[in-house]
């Protein structure tokens, strides 16, 4: 029999968050989950992710605004918003909200390689 648990999103934070929680919930060739935990949290103001992979993510509980480089754009996101970030696209977290914390369920995926 194969062992299958089940987990909650909103379970296990823990009160204090002096960083992101940052939970991969399944890693897998080309593909990674995670849960991230903002309590108030932002990136550094001159850090940019630019990742290899593609970027889905689902905003569960909380705002949050991310900011874009190149266009310049900054984008207000609430509970239930999801976007898709291209591998590559220069972007940081500007601002979470606090209280509730944003709760973020992210998918990170190869880009497909044309041939």
């Amino acid at each position: 029999m194969i062992p299958i648990d089940t987990q909650n999103l909103f379970e296990n934070i823990p009160e204090q968050l002096p960083d992101e929680l940052i939970s991969i919930l399944l890693n897998q060739a080309g593909l990674r989950l995670e849960r991230i935990v903002s309590k108030g949290h932002s990136s550094a103001t001159d850090f940019w992710y630019q990742q290899e992979q593609n970027e889905w993510m689902l905003l569960i509980q909380g705002q949050a605004r991310l900011e874009f480089e190149t266009p310049s754009r900054k984008l207000h996101l609430n509970a239930g918003d999801y976007l898709n970030i291209p591998a590559n696209i220069r972007h940081r977290v500007d601002w979470t909200s606090s209280d509730p914390e944003a709760i973020w369920l992210c998918i990170f995926y190869s880009p497909i390689q044309e041939p």
